[in-house]
């Protein structure tokens, strides 16, 4: 009899790179029968940059990649849980394990786990991937009040949780300081491995940056001033694959930056490597002056960048800069908030030491390879799962 896994879903799209291409398809491979309740938003699922699907998964209940994906109107959702479309598919699902990926999604959980035992006296299991800190204890955007009605939420879940996931070491800590007991493993938001990669040449005539993923507007202002001013031996060109959301301001580029800035858009998932194929240097700017998860983080965007044999220039983050120093996968500018100069010099000192970027490069792609694809961090989380069904404490592969 298949493990039957259910996970909750209540803001986050059901193609998201974590939860879809890696988590469960993972799980469906390892024998798990995988539902996945999914919102809709007017009607329609969405895709990871919030575009609804006009044209696609168009029925409330399908079969995808060996998974069961069931779909519910967000606009039905209640302050009370008991008529909440996401507690009663989750209760009439009856799973073994309940994997939630939000705060919000992780309280469904944990309402629809005492409510099978103790209308079923069904035993089942709670697992809550927590890819960031809610709340954020440092986020100028969340008023104290919410804050304080988040943890009292959190501390609430975790009395039933049997495992948590994370994205990276501090994270992890920071539960823990929470109750040293919590089971608790770091599983990085890391990509499979890509097969092979395009071997780049230092005699280009242009140097080619990229930024992938979601871009807030003070990073593009930064990335507009680094290209319109950057003058070293050879040009650069800046790649911003992503970018914004769906019914957010479009990127504008001025028409002087058009031939030297270019928008991709959001790519497939599995279009990512080929996308990549021609980019010399990855572009990490997340701010940690004013949030706890952008200097704990450990973004997607860093793993992709890796998986293709692509170093990276970053900012200073606690977690992103002991790995990259670590692994001398790339530079960290010894700044919270560097300004386009600061980056103009590092990607200039890139340039100018080929040798040095050579053997940058062959650590990016080493480090995947040896330890941080999706292939190992598979292994992880198929470890929890068989510890949480066991209820004994993981061994953890590496």
């Amino acid at each position: 009899m298949k493990r039957k896994v259910c996970m909750l879903l209540c803001y986050l799209p059901f193609l998201d790179s974590r939860i879809f291409e890696c988590e469960a398809k993972s799980l469906v491979k390892h024998g798990y029968d995988v539902t996945i309740l999914a919102p809709r938003k007017n009607g329609f699922l969405f895709h990871i940059d919030g575009k609804p699907f006009s044209n696609q998964f168009r029925d409330e209940i399908f079969h995808y990649h060996g998974m069961k994906v069931i779909a519910y109107d967000s606009e039905k959702r209640s302050s009370d849980y008991l008529v909440d479309p996401l507690f009663q598919l989750g209760l009439k699902e009856e799973a073994d394990f309940y994997h939630a990926h939000e705060l919000n999604s992780f309280s469904y959980g944990k309402e629809i786990k005492r409510t099978l035992k103790e209308q079923q006296n069904k035993q089942v299991k709670l697992i809550y991937d927590s890819r960031q800190i809610t709340p954020d204890p440092m986020s100028s955007k969340i008023n104290a009040e919410t804050k304080q009605n988040w943890m009292k939420m959190l501390q609430e879940n975790i009395k039933e949780v049997d495992f948590i996931i994370t994205v990276s070491d501090s994270i992890k800590a920071w539960y823990l300081a929470i109750n040293p007991l919590l089971p608790v493993e770091v599983i990085y938001n890391a990509p499979p491995l890509t097969p092979t990669i395009k071997e780049k040449s230092t005699s280009d005539d242009s140097f080619v940056i990229a930024h992938e993923g979601n871009i807030s507007k003070e990073t593009f202002e930064k990335i507009k001033a680094i290209t319109s001013d950057y003058n070293g031996k050879k040009g650069i060109q800046f790649k911003i694959i992503g970018g914004s959301r769906y019914g957010n301001e479009m990127l504008l580029i001025p028409n002087h930056l058009q031939s030297r800035i270019k928008l991709t858009g959001w790519v497939d998932y599995q279009s990512l490597p080929l996308t990549m194929s021609d980019v010399d240097l990855g572009f990490i700017d997340l701010d940690p002056s004013s949030s706890l998860n952008n200097a704990f983080n450990m973004p997607h965007k860093l793993f992709s960048f890796l998986n293709n044999g692509i170093p990276v220039v970053a900012n200073k983050c606690s977690d992103l800069e002991k790995f990259i120093k670590t692994h001398h996968c790339g530079i960290v500018i010894d700044k919270l908030t560097p300004s386009s100069l600061d980056y103009i010099e590092t990607i200039k000192y890139v340039e100018q030491h080929p040798d040095e970027w050579e053997t940058m490069k062959k650590n990016a792609r080493k480090v995947m390879e040896a330890t941080y694809s999706w292939e190992h961090m598979e292994k992880r989380l198929l470890s929890v799962y068989q510890s949480v069904d066991a209820n004994s404490l993981p061994y953890l592969l590496s």
